[in-house]
């Protein structure tokens, strides 16, 4: 008996535990499935089990695989809930509360898309109204593999209330409660973006032509690249600290003004610290500079401008704390100074940067690095002291560059998930000189692969033509922003396709304009197109041809809508036309309105050739709409 009691134990314990019954992680509770659609619904058990499926009055049943693996497959449903889903296997079951069922749309690209409420225009007021409990967001982590994987990293649904609304894509989000309130349809919200993302990354491998070979190439470029950035970065500092040798104790010692910093490196600000061999370093860098006061204006306290620091800080003067910002890469600081903070002669700042991913450091326009005395400012750029109080080697920090990487972790994961269709706003990374005219293949190409790969048709496929922005030019000229909007916007030849051009509401000085609102309800005129088949006016006015007419250039358009007007405020003069003849030299020139054609003209052009509207990368004074207050799109008649 106890021979036979002890095998049983032994067998017990070389036997592999039961598998838990699990759903995708895609799945959870206040989650919204597609309407009017069937519904795949998928997770791995123990194989060879029977598993039952149940949602409001919709049966379906299914069998788990010799892996375990297991999809089953719900009747179509109309919009409603909230519904409970059940899960079975034997003794085993999961139950997912709160589902709703409406429409369910893909938002992906890069920053401006992930771009969250909290940091857009209006933030507190919108955030305090937020009462949409029938919009649910998904966020995607941040993840990539070298292959094409099943499952997601992880993600969980939340719903559209002040308390998590702020962490939304503010751009999902505004076209979401545009349709919502609209149609009266809950909206499902899936968020798979990545800040500085180029578009290759959300390619699948086939879409690219890269087969094994090259893949393993990549894989193993991307290793060594790895390990170069860990051995250069030891190799520059040795050891890499684990804790933040300028913070002892709780205390800043690397604040304190009688802290010799004579060993530490030089280093220009503003400047990102990659550009200076630290490239794939997070972590906290202390930053230290001193400026003079007279005693009369150590008296009269200052203002200190820091500029804009990537991600946290928190700032000294004279070992006093003066202010602390975090997570807000791309804002300004500025901090009120004490008269009792300071002394006559030699002040000291200090600031510790903490970065906790992508670039690091206090970094761009060095007009926003001073002192204010007295309302005279006097600049803080230049040579910095800096010293690493905390560093890690972050290998993962470009992937959002690597080919198919994203795709893999992002994508693919999510491609039995039914969907209504896609928002993107990408670009920013592809516009510069080799990239902004290859775009327009490799763009046009995802969105038919994205299509192919869902197995839905021609599924609708809405973007954000990028906006204006740094400084607008003195005369006309080239521009990779220019070549990399006409890039997107051919692809509105394929089907179920459509732009929302952006180019008057963005911000010469940030690459991430606020009013996201406005981009949103442009999306979501083109949604209420395409998608739900309103009879309205949802695009500018867009080039369909031009004529030469002796020395002047007509040029008709589609998408006029109640009539082409100078700018929303119905301004006399045209603006943002250039024009060149046969020697390719661009002018500014005339414009008028004839209907529903502009004539172009120059007198310096007597033979004119091409016309060009709104080519730059800020195109500030581009001012022709219609009537119903949508700008028109940039365009250009020549190849050249």
């Amino acid at each position: 008996m106890l021979t036979r009691l002890i095998l049983a134990l032994l067998v017990g314990l070389i036997q592999p535990a039961a598998a838990e019954l699990s759903v995708s992680k895609i799945f959870g509770e206040g989650m919204v499935l597609q309407r009017d659609t069937t519904i795949p619904i998928w997770g791995t058990a123990e194989p060879n089990q029977r598993i039952v499926v149940n949602i409001a009055d919709h049966t379906a049943t299914a069998g788990s695989d010799a892996r375990g693996r297991w999809r089953a497959t719900i009747q179509a449903m109309a919009a409603g809930g909230p519904y409970e889903l059940t899960i079975s296997a034997g003794k085993q079951s999961v139950r997912i509360t709160d589902v709703l069922v409406g429409d369910v749309w893909i938002c992906s690209g890069q920053s401006n898309m992930e771009w969250v409420v909290a940091d857009s225009l209006n933030a507190e007021v919108e955030i305090t109204a937020a009462q949409q409990p029938e919009i649910r967001h998904f966020k995607v982590p941040r993840s990539w593999a070298a292959e094409p994987e099943d499952e997601l990293a992880g993600g969980s649904w939340e719903r559209a209330d002040p308390e998590h609304v702020g962490g939304f894509s503010a751009v999902g989000y505004f076209f979401a409660r545009d349709l919502s309130r609209r149609y009266d349809v809950p909206i499902g919200l899936i968020n798979t973006t990545w800040g500085g993302s180029r578009i290759e990354p959300w390619m699948s491998a086939e879409s690219l032509n890269i087969d094994a070979t090259a893949l393993r190439k990549i894989i193993e470029s991307e290793e060594a690249l790895a390990r170069e950035v860990e051995e250069r970065i030891s190799g520059k500092m040795g050891a890499l600290p684990e804790t933040d040798r300028g913070w002892v104790n709780g205390r800043a010692v690397w604040a304190d003004p009688g802290f010799d910093d004579t060993g530490w490196e030089a280093l220009e600000v503003p400047s990102r610290w990659e550009e200076h061999g630290y490239e794939g370093m997070d972590g906290v860098v202390w930053y230290r500079t001193t400026f003079e006061l007279s005693a009369a204006e150590a008296r009269s306290g200052i203002r200190l401008g820091l500029g804009t620091i990537d991600d946290s800080d928190i700032s000294w003067v004279n070992g006093h704390e003066v202010g602390r910002t975090a997570l807000a890469w791309n804002s300004p600081r500025v901090y009120e100074v004490s008269p009792a903070f300071l002394r006559e002669g030699r002040n000291l700042v200090a600031v510790r940067v903490e970065d906790t991913g992508g670039g690091g450091g206090i970094w761009g326009d060095p007009e926003l690095l001073w002192i204010e005395v007295a309302g005279t400012k006097r600049s803080l750029a230049g040579p910095w002291k800096i010293g690493i109080g905390l560093a890690t080697v972050n290998a993962d920090a470009r992937k959002n560059q690597v080919p198919t990487m994203l795709y893999n972790k992002m994508i693919h994961p999510l491609l039995p998930y039914p969907v209504r269709g896609f928002l993107w706003y990408q670009g920013e990374s592809n516009a510069d000189t080799e990239g902004a005219f290859v775009y327009r293949q490799l763009f046009a190409t995802m969105i038919e692969d994205w299509r192919k790969r869902w197995g839905v048709g021609d599924l609708p496929f809405l973007w954000v033509q990028l906006a204006n922005f740094m400084a607008a030019a003195d005369q006309p000229g080239d521009s990779n922003w220019a070549v990399l909007r006409e890039s997107q916007s051919a692809a509105l030849s394929l089907p179920n396709s459509a732009q929302a051009v952006t180019i008057d509401i963005g911000n010469a000085d940030d690459i991430h304009p606020r009013n996201k609102q406005e981009v949103g309800r442009r999306l979501a005129l083109a949604a209420r197109k395409i998608v739900y088949g309103e009879d309205i006016v949802f695009s500018g006015p867009t080039c369909r041809s031009h004529t030469v007419e002796d020395n002047r250039v007509a040029i008709t358009f589609d998408h006029v809508g109640g009539g082409l007007v100078a700018g929303n405020n119905h301004q006399r003069q045209l603006k943002g036309f250039a024009i060149a003849d046969a020697d390719r030299h661009f002018v500014w020139a005339e414009a008028a309105i004839e209907g529903d054609r502009v004539v172009v003209w120059s007198d310096a052009v007597q033979a004119p050739v091409a016309v060009r509207y709104a080519w730059a990368d800020n195109p500030a004074d581009a001012n022709l709409y219609n009537q119903e207050g949508l700008p028109a799109s940039p365009f250009r008649t020549d190849t050249w």
